[in-house]
């Protein structure tokens, strides 16, 4: 559902008493699921409250439907990605390229030591599952600087806006460190949803999604980064 908060602010001259009134609108997206992680419809605005620093806020609009998205795909392609774990990053890419609608845009970055759009944010489907599917490994791992260009780069998309990062999540050789890339999220309108391959995870997947709104995964084979990914498409339909 779409929640949206009308806030009020007073301003005050400095000798007359004179006052103007300014309107922000905040959008708050929401995702409810149940024990299976099967999202809930149906939901109404009664069912929802929504505060702000424990103050309870009016809600002047309440959606539940579809709304336009815009998703960057992050590719991990280092040497420590080599062999099957790639293979099974690319096929989750795949998936999650496949399950979006045909008027989501998406773009997809490669990680390596640089950050590398191979192919641009557009609605192009078929030009981003052949840039996926060409990505052979290469070079170390600049994992913090690639979520915060990844974050930039699709911040131009329309609506709701996410990055769905496919990743061992092992940083090598990063100019920011995990503070830096969490505060640059705060700052941002974008989703997170990292998927970590293999049996380790790093502290920061879990936090930047807990942070920015999404949810973390982690998938040790295909099936699993494969569910992980239908998922995070199913949960982006259903706001």
């Amino acid at each position: 559902p779409l929640v949206v908060l009308t806030l009020g602010v007073a301003v005050g001259a400095m000798q007359l008493p004179q006052f103007g009134t300014t309107v922000q609108v905040v959008e708050v997206y929401a995702s409810v699921t149940d024990a299976r992680g099967e999202p809930l419809r149906g939901l109404s605005q009664d069912q929802f409250t929504v505060r702000e620093d424990g103050v309870i806020q009016a809600v002047s609009t309440f959606a539940e439907g579809e709304f336009p998205l815009s998703v960057a795909v992050g590719v991990d392609r280092s040497w420590s990605m080599a062999g099957e774990r790639l293979e099974v990053a690319k096929a989750g890419a795949r998936t999650l390229l496949e399950e979006l609608r045909p008027g989501d845009q998406a773009l997809v970055v490669a990680i390596g030591s640089a950050v590398e759009t191979v192919a641009p944010l557009s609605l192009d489907r078929a030009g981003q599952t052949a840039a996926v599917h060409r990505l052979d490994p290469w070079s170390t791992t600049a994992l913090h600087d690639a979520v915060i260009a990844a974050i930039d780069r699709v911040q131009a998309g329309s609506g709701r806006r996410a990055l769905v990062l496919f990743s061992d999540s092992t940083d090598r050789y990063s100019r920011a460190d995990a503070g830096a890339v969490l505060e640059h999220a705060r700052g941002a309108d974008v989703m997170v949803y990292p998927v970590a391959l293999g049996r380790e995870r790093s502290a920061l997947f879990a936090e930047l999604a807990v942070l920015t709104g999404g949810r973390s995964f982690q998938a040790t084979d295909r099936g699993e980064v494969t569910t992980a990914a239908r998922t995070i498409a199913r949960e982006l339909r259903t706001q």
